[in-house]
């Protein structure tokens, strides 16, 4: 909730643990330090500040920093003096300069996002904890060789930088599992001829009648819509996803949208009808088969507490016939990306959608934000990329398991799947398996609980 200045001038705000002012400051209000007793989350974002006090260890408690949509043209050295402080986020500011005096002794969690920074210190190797690093839309050109030893480093955004190879420490970190790396000049060319090489329709923008807007994410809003037909035939409804065009935490939307159709078609992937042409303001869209709206999403995405790890609804439970049809659903669709040379970068339960009702089970995995290009042909590349994707599935895989009922009745697939987390956890990364590898050890599970629940056991 949004607060004023007035208020926190008056003395109303005291004992809070969440600040967020905007509106214009271009100074720091002095008068947050009488909440020093007390706050541990500091929102900023949206004003037009450069600086910080030096005085900001004083709020000994504070635990997570924004300031994004400010002036700021170095990250403040002073946030490396708060000893509490584990998550900071300079989102879409004129960062350039990133001293090692500037990162705090517990970052976990740091967003950079949209700046102008080109290079990172040597010093952020020696951060211990860090989980979640989003340096998308920057100008890198290399990172530094010190971060190979950010060991429990999971989540990382390189997309739209200037990086000319993937350097090889990056892909033996033993918990990286999230990666996006479009957008720079070594993949650019292979994200280009997926929209060349890559047959797919165009759809005119006057064949599609918008209706109402379905949702709306980072690189784009999504509407439902009719799709004129040819001749004397009835319209079909669709979904249309218009894209923004700005970067977004994951990368480039045009990136998004070439990986959408490189991917092809799969029963566990939203397919695609075609891209939209001619569009009045020249916006990139997509239009998309509608989804059953029995179909929601798996899970909410992580929380500034869990950092990297999605969040379910309180008390949700899957039967162990829909976990095993999910788990061997989307172990196939990352098979099939793969094969076509894309990362999804993003495999997540928040970008999955599940079926109930008839489609019990039935699971979609969507959302290209993150996705990157590699050479299917280049195989210790491409499975280095493969196997550090498999620890996502393996996060997935744990949570579902941490959800089903029925294992203890089951107590050879639990052990199997149990099993099957462990290798695709295994900071051993050669050890994981692939994506072919995990779909044939689920595939005859998933089959056997399509037939019949009770016959698990017997397999």
């Amino acid at each position: 909730m949004t607060t004023t200045l007035e208020q926190l001038r008056a003395g109303q705000l005291a004992g809070i643990r969440r600040l967020t002012l905007a509106g214009g400051l271009s100074e720091f209000p002095r008068e947050i330090f009488d909440l020093a007793d007390t706050l541990e989350i500091l929102d900023l974002s949206g004003n037009a500040l450069s600086t910080l006090p030096d005085d900001l260890p004083r709020l000994r408690k504070l635990r997570i920093i924004f300031a994004s949509d400010n002036r700021f043209t170095e990250l403040p050295e002073v946030l490396g003096q708060c000893s509490q402080l584990s998550m900071v986020g300079f989102k879409a500011n004129r960062i350039r300069e990133v001293s090692g005096k500037s990162l705090p002794p517990l970052l976990r969690w740091l967003i950079l996002t949209d700046n102008e920074v080109e290079a990172l210190p040597p010093e952020i190797g020696a951060c211990s904890q860090l989980q979640k690093l989003m340096l998308a839309g920057n100008r890198l050109r290399a990172l530094p060789e010190e971060m190979a030893a950010c060991s429990r480093l999971e989540l990382l955004r390189l997309a739209a930088n200037q990086l000319d190879e993937l350097p090889a420490w990056l892909l033996r970190l033993p918990r990286l599992s999230w990666l996006a790396c479009a957008g720079n000049p070594f993949s650019e060319a292979l994200a280009a001829s997926a929209l060349i090489d890559t047959p797919i329709a165009d759809i005119q923008w006057n064949a599609l009648g918008l209706e109402a807007q379905l949702g709306e994410g980072a690189s784009g809003v999504i509407y439902r819509a009719a799709l004129s037909a040819r001749h004397d035939e009835a319209s079909r409804p669709v979904a249309v996803k218009l894209f923004k065009g700005a970067v977004t935490s994951d990368g480039l939307p045009d990136c998004e949208m070439a990986a959408c159709i490189r991917a092809g078609g799969h029963p566990n992937l939203i397919p695609v009808v075609g891209k939209v042409k001619d569009h009045p303001a020249g916006a990139h869209g997509l239009v998309m088969e509608l989804i059953d709206p029995q179909f929601t999403n798996l899970a909410g995405p992580p929380s500034l507490e869990s950092c990297t790890r999605d969040v379910y609804g309180e008390g949700m439970r899957f039967g162990l016939a829909s976990v095993l049809r999910i788990a061997y659903g989307i172990a196939s669709a990352a098979c099939h990306l793969h094969r076509q040379g894309v990362m999804h970068g993003d495999l997540y339960a928040h970008n999955i959608l599940h079926g109930a009702g008839s489609e019990q089970g039935s699971a979609l995995l969507g959302d290209f934000g993150a996705a990157s290009f590699h050479v299917a042909d280049n195989r210790d590349f491409s499975d280095a990329l493969q196997r550090l994707e498999v620890r996502a599935y393996g996060c997935l895989l744990e949570e579902l398991i941490e959800r089903c009922d029925g294992l203890d009745a089951n107590v050879d697939i639990a052990a199997k799947l149990v099993a099957l987390k462990a290798h695709c956890l295994s900071e051993d990364i050669g050890s994981r398996p692939l994506f072919d590898d995990i779909a044939a050890v689920l595939r005859p599970l998933a089959e056997a609980g399509d037939r019949d629940t009770a016959a698990l056991a017997a397999v």
